[in-house]
């Protein structure tokens, strides 16, 4: 891991500019967590429209060092999530010792301390993945709102390599719409809860903007086939994320698609925008 008095900071990128300042804050969270620090940290140096960074990579260990000794429930599951979705935002192409795109990094750092910045970044995200029991069951119990219980379920699903159902949740954090892809005709099928008894229906249009048009009904899927929406099904269920635990039947379910009428899995057609 890469040390505090190390030059590399500065050398190493975050979305303004470089991550010499970012030592210092980790000590701060690491002598107290403060939440305003936190938040500086992880929008200011770490994260950016779904981007991470070199820097996030060397600041990921400090982070995990922080949610394995806290005794704070609260601050544990604030890096679980952070983390998870630092995770779920990596490039999954990427192959040790290092990204190939850090080559221009190696030069000026060298090699090695590219390797062990990479390496204890996938150390770190293992060590995290092991605090999700914890974390999930403090959630069942803690006053966490939904939209956060969310969060918590797209960090474990990363930490579990399944980025794809990662990067689907945090797209549709609100839980208040699906966008899905028809496999046959490559159109958008906007899938939307209608309120009545949790259902869930296709249209063509985003009905946001397209009141009047025709509903095409998703039938639910009596049993999940599928070993990640079984998994997920029980950690919404366990941890009481509700309104995911209502939608996932008709999220692994099928329809007709509203725009060239073939028959589709929702699932496959769903997670199709982010396996690439």
């Amino acid at each position: 891991m890469l040390e505090w008095t190390s030059d590399a900071w500065g050398k190493l990128t975050g979305p303004y500019g470089t991550g010499e300042k970012v030592p210092a804050l980790l000590q701060q969270l690491m002598g107290e967590y403060d939440q305003e620090i936190a938040d500086e940290l992880f929008q200011e140096y770490l994260f950016h429209q779904n981007t991470i960074y070199t820097v996030t990579y060397a600041a990921v260990p400090y982070l995990t060092q922080m949610a394995r000794s806290t005794t704070d429930p609260e601050v544990r599951r604030d890096l679980f999530v952070t983390c998870g979705v630092i995770e779920a935002s990596r490039d999954r192409s990427e192959a040790a010792p290092f990204p190939a795109a850090w080559a221009g990094l190696a030069e000026q750092v060298g090699a090695p301390v590219c390797s062990d910045i990479y390496g204890s970044y996938i150390e770190a995200i293992r060590e995290m993945a092991s605090l999700g029991e914890d974390v999930r069951a403090h959630a069942a119990d803690a006053p966490v709102d939904e939209s956060e219980k969310r969060y918590i379920l797209l960090a474990d699903a990363a930490y579990r390599g399944s980025h794809p159902v990662a990067n689907m949740l945090m797209t549709f954090s609100s839980g208040d719409e699906y966008v899905a892809v028809c496999p046959a005709c490559e159109q958008d099928v906007y899938l939307w809860p209608n309120g009545e008894g949790g259902r869930i229906q296709a249209f063509a249009e985003d009905p946001v903007f397209e009141e009047e048009q025709e509903a095409y009904e998703v039938v639910p899927t009596a049993k999940f086939a599928d070993a990640e929406q079984k998994t997920l099904a029980k950690h919404a269920a366990a941890i009481g994320e509700h309104g995911l635990a209502r939608d996932l039947p008709y999220l692994a379910g099928e329809a007709n698609c509203p725009s060239c009428g073939q028959h589709m899995q929702i699932w496959p057609a769903l997670l199709s925008t982010f396996s690439g």
